[in-house]
């Protein structure tokens, strides 16, 4: 098998972020009855100058990967990041397959509070929370956008 095939399970994952999600992915899914898990192969693009994953490039991810399950929490597209914390556990190498997970801790009438880690194997690379605003589907307002 060849090491950067895509694992079994996973399928392209299209975004509603459009050209920004498509310069910097892609990005697969495989969804269970345990929900979505994101995958994520890290090219040479990814990287920094010493041939890891670039930091910026695994906090995009996460704002992806919570985001998605966000929309896919409320069911609309009209969302927002308000936060994004995040802590780096270790690192990544190129060719390396990650895998993203996440939850909603909390949900208000318009935002919810997710956790999710970013892990390579067992190993957890990145781990992230924050807080997501969500709005009825088409009424995001302008000075958001």
């Amino acid at each position: 098998m060849d090491a950067r095939a895509i694992p079994e399970g996973f399928v392209s994952c299209s975004t509603p972020d459009g050209q920004f999600a498509e310069l910097v992915g892609p990005l697969y899914v495989k969804r269970d009855a345990s929900g979505a898990s994101y995958g994520f192969r890290v090219e040479a693009r990814h990287g920094n100058a010493r041939g890891k994953i670039h930091g910026g490039m695994l906090l995009t991810l996460a704002d992806q990967i919570l985001g998605l399950t966000a929309v896919e929490a409320v069911g609309h597209l009209s969302i927002v990041t308000l936060s994004l914390n995040s802590e780096f556990v270790s690192g990544a190498e190129l060719g390396d397959w990650l895998v993203g997970d996440a939850n909603v801790v909390r949900r208000t009438g318009s935002m919810m509070f997710m956790h999710g880690v970013i892990q390579r194997g067992k190993d957890i690379v990145l781990s992230s929370s924050g807080i997501w605003r969500y709005f009825p589907r088409g009424s995001l307002p302008e000075r958001l956008t």
